[in-house]
């Protein structure tokens, strides 16, 4: 993992704290949460306090995280919000803790300034037992305060001054004084730099939980849905009926379609789409390579084709498939006939644009693991466990290219993969925090596959031939079909891709 380590791609963006007087608002921190302080004087912690130093100290990676279910966090500074959540149980606990240092970031930065801050992301639940667990986790409430509660009686002070000027007796009362006076010592002037932390709850839709082996839970849809990546007992007695695993490829498919939630990453022959299926040729390829004991020094992409061209015939069907779609992409060759049985099929889709897109891009990206830079990207901690159990030539094949390809402009990269990032609002849930399997609201999603020519179960790329009564002249049909004239052999589509994004998914809501 050093290799990781030193190419910045794994405990990378950490917040370092060397400091004594740091160390000591942690420690105090700490005790105030577990019980336990650290011996070390340097170390480094992510988003939420978490050191991987001190967990490998305290022999507990889940020091902050007991049963991997309420998260408790030490924020020592506001510059902790760019940093990652390392070890995270829970798909959407990074984005909840960036969310809430930035809503009360000026009162953080100064309540920081003397002392640490501690709290918890609290559910419903206190650990995982049964899948029934699962859809109890339906809100996340947020509260936090310093080791000697500043926040607490800042409180309580504003609570006496808001007596003391509207009783008419209290100018009388000594004791009402004295115990303003006392907690204006240790709050300042609460009226002119006000100390309150605001109480957040987030509801929780749609997630991923590494709990039960993998599992991704979508309530905020149309059809509730969980997919796990194997059965899990007692999954047959939950309230949502559309229970899924790896196994079911065709209903993931359809799931996945229905409730337009993904799209094919070449809608049409396009250069640009065509070189990210290329890249993830590549990436079969070099996984391919390292299996049959292959020496990867000096692999570059000019020399990739001498690999396929050794190992053609041990190529596995994810490389056939894949290059199918790639000549058809930019070759100009045969139509692809991929349907969702074939291995190769989720490595061509890609998350449409959408709230949950991150999550959609992590279930796809664990359906494709031989993809290994997106799943880089979606899905680190899978990545991490699959990258232990490589051989040293592939490890320090991925290590350097991800370094150079992806770690030098992550944000291009991003975009060029996944398309742009959708506009960062904060998320709602369609249903209640109370009970999101009798909610039977309905929205008008347009399928991102628009409606493709199905035949034997084999998703068919077709394009439509002109008929003789078409008119040449029909300018009102071409606005509607901006890319109809001189596309040449491609899918025909019955929605634009821009209008999809403007207002297909407007409704949608996590």
């Amino acid at each position: 993992m050093m290799r990781l380590v030193k190419n910045g791609l794994m405990f990378g963006n950490l917040v370092e704290i060397k400091s004594l007087a740091l160390v000591e608002r942690y420690n105090r921190a700490l005790e105030h949460l577990i019980g336990r302080t650290t011996e070390l004087t340097e170390f480094h912690v992510d988003i939420s306090g978490y050191s991987p130093e001190i967990g490998h100290e305290f022999e507990d990676d889940l020091y902050l995280n007991p049963k991997g279910t309420n998260r408790m966090f030490i924020l020592l500074s506001t510059d902790q919000k760019t940093a990652p959540l390392l070890n995270s149980q829970f798909s959407t606990s990074r984005s909840i803790l960036r969310h809430y240092i930035e809503k009360n970031e000026d009162q953080l930065f100064a309540l920081t300034a003397r002392e640490a801050v501690a709290g918890e992301l609290m559910n419903s639940v206190f650990s995982m037992e049964s899948p029934q667990d699962l859809l109890h986790i339906n809100q996340i409430d947020i509260e936090a305060d310093t080791i000697q509660e500043h926040v607490a009686e800042a409180n309580l002070l504003g609570g006496h001054i808001e007596q003391f000027m509207t009783q008419d007796d209290a100018w009388w009362d000594d004791v009402l004084i004295s115990e303003m006076i006392e907690l204006a010592k240790r709050t300042g002037n609460i009226q002119r730099n006000p100390v309150e932390l605001t109480t957040q709850s987030y509801t929780q839709g749609n997630y991923y939980t590494s709990h039960f082996g993998g599992v991704y839970v979508f309530r905020d849809c149309e059809t509730p849905t969980i997919i796990a990546r194997q059965h899990i007992d007692g999954m047959d007695k939950l309230s949502i009926k559309n229970i899924l695993t790896f196994k079911d490829r065709d209903e993931i498919a359809k799931f996945l379609r229905d409730e337009g939630l993904s799209e094919l990453i070449v809608q049409r022959p396009n250069e640009s789409s065509a070189s990210i299926i290329k890249q993830k040729i590549d990436f079969i390829t070099i996984t391919t390579a390292a299996e049959l004991r292959h020496d990867l020094k000096g692999i570059t992409r000019r020399n990739m084709r001498m690999l396929e061209r050794r190992y053609a015939n041990d190529m596995p069907p994810e490389f056939n498939g894949l290059m199918d779609v790639y000549r058809w992409a930019s070759l100009g060759g045969g139509i692809p006939k991929i349907g969702p049985e074939h291995p190769a099929f989720f490595y061509a889709l890609r998350s449409s644009q959408h709230e949950d897109r991150d999550l959609v891009n992590m279930l796809l990206s664990d359906l494709s693991r031989m993809d290994f830079r997106q799943l880089f990207i979606c899905h680190k901690p899978l990545f991490y466990e699959a990258y232990r159990n490589w051989g040293e030539p592939k490890k320090d094949y991925v290590s350097k290219f991800l370094a150079a390809e992806y770690a030098m402009d992550k944000v291009g990269a991003r975009e060029a993969l996944f398309g742009a990032e959708p506009k960062m609002e904060e998320p709602q849930s369609l249903y209640s925090a109370e009970d999101y399997s009798e909610t039977k609201k309905k929205r008008n999603i347009q399928s991102p596959w628009g409606v493709p020519l199905i035949k034997d179960g084999k998703v068919q790329v077709k394009y439509r031939k002109k008929d003789d009564d078409d008119d040449d002249d029909d300018d009102d049909d071409d606005r509607k079909h901006p890319r109809r004239k001189g596309r040449g052999l491609r899918e025909e589509l019955d929605w634009d891709k821009k209008k999809y994004r403007g207002k297909g998914k407007k409704g949608r809501k996590r």
